[in-house]
């Protein structure tokens, strides 16, 4: 049984993390800052009970708090949390070096294998330019999203290139060295990415849709598993993938 101490209960995600937590994952403990109490914990240092690893959907802010309790109790910590700031990754890298922690700007499992088959194409198409278009519901704080930089990100590691989110001020042609980042905000669109390769006289398009939330739950609850007895250090979907489920997928 994998004991979770799940940060960010109250929340969407936290919601769909508790829907799916069944057979061997048990909700141990939440802890939510918005939370008026029926058994969710304000503060993770008011968590009493006996948890085997965290799994943090709250808010990149509180991300140091997370790791700074995982730190004191010996615990990984599964960091699904996006937008945070260059400093706040700094600080994940550090607490890294002590203790087990999971991060990734998205736990779907198909958006991982967007990301293999991006930055794949990336390398096979040298010519071509490269845009991304993601698109979420109304209310989500960030933008561009995290998948969208993580897809950004697999591909510089094959490509010399800028990433670039606005080019409202720009009065120029396109660098070919540039992966262009165009953000969409409204509805109820649970997360939408397209990966859009443009050639001469030829396009590629590689997308992947969410339909709902409880995909990236399950690879939340997998992600906790996962790392149940890791050695510090940093890990995410890529090791996931490749230490659990890649004769599953063939990858």
């Amino acid at each position: 049984m994998t004991d979770i101490l799940l940060v960010g209960a109250c929340g969407r995600m936290g919601a769909a993390v508790i829907g799916a937590a069944k057979g061997d994952y048990r909700i141990a403990a939440k802890v939510d800052a918005a939370s008026d109490g029926d058994g969710v914990y304000r503060d993770i240092y008011e968590v009493k009970e006996e948890c085997g690893v965290i799994v943090d959907f709250s808010h990149h802010e509180y991300t140091k708090t997370v790791l700074s309790y995982a730190y004191e109790k010996g615990l990984p910590a599964v960091i699904a949390t996006t937008g945070h700031t260059d400093e706040e990754l700094e600080i994940i890298r550090s607490f890294s070096e002590k203790i087990p922690v999971f991060k990734s700007g998205n736990m779907s499992l198909g958006v991982n294998a967007l990301c293999r088959l991006a930055k794949e194409a990336a390398a096979l198409l040298p010519d071509f330019d490269v845009e991304i278009i993601e698109a979420h519901h109304g209310t989500k704080l960030d933008a561009p999203s995290g998948t969208a930089l993580m897809i950004a990100n697999e591909i510089k590691e094959v490509r010399d290139a800028e990433t670039v989110y606005d080019r409202s001020k720009r009065r120029q042609i396109r660098p070919k060295n540039e992966i262009g980042v165009s953000s969409i905000r409204g509805g109820t669109v649970t997360g939408e990415h397209e990966v859009i390769f443009l050639g001469k006289s030829e396009r590629l398009s590689i997308r992947h849709s969410a339909e709902n939330r409880s995909l990236f739950a399950e690879g939340a609850l997998r992600a906790a598993a996962y790392m149940i007895g890791k050695e510090p250090g940093m890990y995410d979907m890529k090791t996931l993938l490749r230490d659990c489920v890649k004769e599953e997928i063939k990858l």
